[in-house]
């Protein structure tokens, strides 16, 4: 049987169904139905957010918030990261300035921020990797100091606290993917988190075409709306989510036996963060090692996957700031299969796989 580096969480097929039933019933299917509605009420509820809205995918909260907070010119990033934290600030007509990152946290290097400032700068666009929070306290007295925008990518963030709060409370506005890879899931979808209740109004119309009512239009605006279907398939997800974190707790903490001791480096995970197991990333000594484990693993229809790789400053519309950090843990790091009913003999097979490789 083929091994992936995740496998979707699907919930019992009844479960999806008795929430579709609602949906026909109501005969609505977009537009903010009830399910929508249900489903915002109870993620508010449980990662403990003032404000969210969802969205038909992850990639869009961060196209909206760039166009609400008025961003042009530069924006400071990371090159440690999904092409979509870039091509987002490109899409939306500004210049991605990478900063590089942490050789430990594996998250933008607030110490290196301040020297990619210029009069053109804007906005600040960090990602939390792997779940690990970025250095949201030195992040945030940057921007205050430089009155720049703070937009944090929180995709693999799903039930990620910091300091005894939802990391999306973090930044003006934070977001978060429910791609079906995630723990999280609606099949496809996302969202995006605010404290600000001005700034949530502004969010919200240009998620929506910019209407305001039926019949009138606040700004322009985009459709990003999430589907009843989606919403469905997001409500039976959530009511599993306990069992869901603890079986990814519980496969975490069986690949950290398995694998101490060997030569591999891994995240450190910021103090005050507490983590969701999203993924399992390992750092290799070198990019050769890496390609060798990985030909075994393939050779026995096992599939990591190289998170993330290629580094973003290789992308072909982007200027590259030679983020050296960056550009080797790019080079080095693999995620192991991870999901919450993975088993253990299967984690057992991976680590003797790479112990024979090391």
């Amino acid at each position: 049987m083929k091994i992936n580096v995740t496998q979707t969480y699907l919930p019992p097929q009844e479960e999806y169904q008795a929430y579709l039933k609602k949906a026909w019933e109501n005969n609505w299917l977009t537009n903010r139905g009830e399910l929508v509605e249900e489903l915002e009420e109870k993620l508010r509820a449980y990662l403990g957010v003032q404000h969210m809205t969802l969205t038909t995918n992850g990639t869009l909260p961060l196209q909206i918030a760039l166009k609400t907070l008025e961003i042009k010119g530069e924006v400071i990033t990371t090159p440690f990261s999904y092409v979509a934290s870039v091509s987002s600030i490109v899409w939306e007509g500004c210049t991605p300035v990478f900063v590089d990152i942490d050789p430990e946290y594996w998250t933008l290097d607030e110490s290196k921020i301040e020297e990619a400032i210029t009069e053109k700068t804007t906005a600040i666009l960090a990602t939390h990797v792997f779940g690990n929070a970025c250095h949201v306290e030195a992040i945030q007295s940057i921007a205050d100091k430089h009155n720049l925008k703070v937009i944090y990518d929180g995709a693999h963030c799903f039930g990620v606290q910091y300091k005894g709060q939802s990391i999306f409370n973090y930044g003006d506005v934070s977001t978060c993917s429910f791609h079906a890879t995630k723990i999280f899931h609606t099949g496809e979808g996302g969202a995006w988190f605010t404290k600000d209740q001005e700034l949530q109004d502004k969010l919200f119309y240009h998620h929506n075409f910019g209407h305001k009512g039926q019949e009138a239009f606040h700004g322009l605006g985009i459709n990003a709306k999430m589907s009843e279907l989606q919403a469905a398939m997001g409500l039976a997800v959530f009511d599993h989510i306990i069992e869901i974190s603890e079986g990814r707790k519980k496969a975490v903490a069986i690949y950290d036996e398995l694998l101490e001791g060997r030569d591999l480096q891994k995240i450190k995970l910021r103090a005050g963060t507490s983590p969701n197991y999203h993924y399992y990333p390992v750092v290799f000594k070198s990019e050769e090692e890496l390609l060798k484990v990985q030909k075994a693993l393939n050779t026995e229809n096992i599939y990591p996957r190289r998170y993330f790789y290629p580094c973003l400053e290789e992308l072909d519309y982007v200027v590259a700031n030679n983020c050296s950090v960056a550009q080797e843990i790019s080079k080095r790091v693999m995620c192991l299969p991870l999901w919450e009913s993975i088993s253990p003999i299967d984690q057992q097979q991976i680590s003797k796989i790479i112990e024979a490789c090391l």
